[in-house]
């Protein structure tokens, strides 16, 4: 594959990139801190060992939207057409610092659902242009209900699994596969300071089955797998008990 990965240079974005990388898989790199771009590139370049070539990068920060266009543009031309995009990019902050600066609230909204939106649909239009491909992106199990810890962020979430899954029925039969991830806890740098509950992921094995899912065009994938039942219930949940739960 020739993959553009938004978000590789930590956590998900990271793992995911090594393991592609591992295997030959062609990677242009997106993100928002130089220093760190570079390092991951030169990391990955080391571990591609049928890729003729350095991995390439390039700036494109989620607060910035008017540069996605180009962003893809310069990872289109360095790939020679990408045929895969994923999106591991985010911010995150808790229910707590989000009700005390709205100014947070705003940024957190606009990053995780609006912006991303936007680069999804850069993505889409780029991939469909050419007959299809793949676009694969993190969203969350916090958006599955509406849960008073991550209220905020649950929101973001839930607007951002829906948009992709009525991307996925608008136009897989032209040939676009879009994946929808929804990782419970997982030990990052974005979750760390927070006590990982019982089913915390590694990324490495949420790593696994994103491209795993990837590969089978699967359109949503909940990591670690045990969170589909665990999402299953907390769906059916009445909303007396959910009142009650801190969950």
């Amino acid at each position: 594959m020739k993959v553009v990965i938004l978000g590789a240079t930590s956590g998900m974005g990271r793992a995911i990139a090594r393991r592609l990388a591992e295997r030959g898989d062609s990677l242009f790199l997106l993100g928002h801190e130089p220093e760190e771009l570079e390092r991951s590139a030169a990391d990955l370049s080391a571990r591609a060992p049928d890729f003729r070539g350095n991995v390439g990068h390039a700036h494109c920060d989620l607060r910035e939207p008017e540069d996605f266009k180009m962003a893809l543009t310069v990872a289109d031309r360095a790939l020679d057409g990408f045929d895969t995009v994923v999106v591991t990019a985010a911010v995150f902050a808790t229910q707590e610092q989000l009700e005390a600066d709205i100014d947070r609230t705003e940024e957190l909204l606009r990053i995780n659902f609006t912006n991303t939106v936007v680069f999804c649909e850069h993505a889409r239009n780029v991939l469909l242009e050419r007959g299809g491909g793949t676009l694969c992106v993190f969203s969350s199990v916090a958006g599955d209900r509406g849960r008073k810890p991550v209220a905020l962020y649950g929101a973001a979430k839930a607007g951002l699994s829906t948009y992709l899954e009525a991307l996925d029925h608008r136009y897989r039969s032209a040939g676009l596969n879009t994946i929808c991830v929804k990782p419970g806890f997982v030990k990052t740098g974005m979750t760390a300071g927070l006590k990982p509950p019982p089913f915390a992921g590694e990324p490495d094995q949420v790593a696994a089955l994103v491209v795993r899912a990837i590969d089978r065009g699967t359109p949503e994938v909940y990591a670690p797998s045990i969170w589909r039942l665990i999402m299953l219930v907390i769906m059916h949940l009445p909303r007396f008990v959910m009142r009650k739960v801190g969950f």
